[in-house]
């Protein structure tokens, strides 16, 4: 029953996760349309247009969209056919429908899934993860990426991802239009507006330096239970928790990624992508440490 109710727990979030997306797109436009247009109504509905469209955009089109992001390529069965039959047989166990392979060229070891729906889903994984990895312990990882498919996970890491692309976009585009010398207008009108216009030009220039801040802590909020979930349902596909537990041991100890890596797309990763590690707060961590995911799997 945990995993039917986290399938619905997750489509609830995914209505959630939108109505907070246009909110925040809201209050960014709200900022940008004070400082630069001298109206807060036009700005608020050019963000929503905006943010709409990239919204769909990544929604409708994520699986493309997220693979180019982070340089990978679709493969066939002949190019790489041991990839190819392991996401085929645990899609199999899965009951959900093949999903599309992809290779990221990184010596690094990782591998993620994306897509709105387990219809237009794909898979993908490094080809340090290839030659690294044995058999079971490669069927740990795409088990645990099929089972981010089957619970709807990737639905809701790919509207995070456009949450926090989009907000990101629109605070940036803000941001450098402060060299423009609008926000300079602003001020003069302020000063003439009084206590009032102040306050309301401070709040703008907040909402701007805060937006991308906002946006990774939005798209964090999804919970990191998420991947205990993911590890716990590769089991149950695998049925060989010693290959989840090996290839959780492994990917500890894996480098970075070497290409650049968009921080939006870094929570789809297996294996934070970034190696953040201890240096920062757990509330910015994308992932739950290996050795608390380890420790979950023994003792189940």
């Amino acid at each position: 029953m945990m995993l039917y109710d986290q399938i619905a727990s997750n489509k609830r979030k995914t209505v959630v996760l939108l109505f907070v997306f246009f909110m925040l797109l809201a209050a960014i436009g709200a900022a940008v349309g004070y400082l630069w247009l001298d109206s807060l109504g036009f700005g608020v509905v050019i963000a929503l247009i905006i943010g709409g469209i990239y919204a769909g955009s990544m929604i409708f089109q994520s699986t493309n969209v997220v693979m180019s992001m982070n340089n990978a390529r679709e493969v066939s069965e002949a190019e790489a056919p041991q990839l190819y039959h392991i996401v085929e047989d645990m899609a199999m166990v899965a009951q959900i429908p093949m999903p599309r392979v992809f290779i990221v060229e990184d010596d690094s070891l990782n591998a993620f899934a994306t897509g709105s729906s387990p219809e237009n889903a794909a898979v993908a994984a490094t080809t340090g993860l290839l030659k690294l990895m044995n058999r079971e312990e490669l069927e740990g990882v795409i088990g645990h990426e099929v089972s981010h498919i089957r619970n709807y996970d990737i639905r809701i890491s790919t509207i995070a991802v456009a949450l926090a692309s989009a907000i990101t976009m629109i605070a940036s585009f803000g941001s450098r239009m402060m060299w423009f010398g609008g926000g300079s207008r602003r001020r003069s009108d302020d000063r003439d507006e009084g206590a009032l216009g102040i306050i309301i030009l401070i709040l703008s220039l907040i909402s701007l330096i805060l937006a991308p801040l906002a946006a990774t802590l939005v798209q964090l909020a999804i919970s990191r239970q998420r991947e205990f979930l993911a590890d716990a349902s590769s089991v149950e596909l695998t049925r060989n928790p010693e290959g989840m537990i090996k290839a959780l041991q492994k990917l500890e100890q894996s480098s970075p990624m070497h290409h650049p890596v968009d921080q939006a797309s870094a929570a789809l990763y297996i294996n934070d992508p970034l190696k953040k590690g201890e240096r920062f707060s757990s509330l910015f961590n994308t992932h739950p440490s290996i050795s608390d995911r380890i420790d979950r799997l023994r003792h189940m």
